[in-house]
């Protein structure tokens, strides 16, 4: 008995190493081309951000939603600041 399939199976590329760093350059220069953008966003982002923080201080952090709130945008600032401090440099 044979196992030959009746369907062609032509999703499954030539495996090799030519293959393999082509694929590897081409998600290279893919996350090269997203790596600017979001350095611009995070960099913008995180200076703008503090100024959200202000009305929330000026309400004071009494309120446990306010609190929770109010952390979660500085660990987002945090996280901008990270991505973003590339920039320009």
């Amino acid at each position: 008995m044979s196992n030959h399939s009746p369907l062609p199976n032509e999703s499954i590329g030539p495996s090799g190493p030519e293959s393999d760093r082509k694929h590897e350059q081409r998600s290279h220069r893919i996350v090269r081309s997203l790596k600017g953008p979001a350095q611009f966003l995070s960099f913008w982002v995180a200076i703008a951000l503090p100024f959200v923080h202000l009305p929330l201080l000026a309400q004071g952090l009494g309120n446990p939603q306010v609190t929770l709130t109010f952390l979660t945008l500085l660990a987002f600032n945090v996280f901008a600041l990270y991505v973003g401090h590339g920039h320009k440099q």
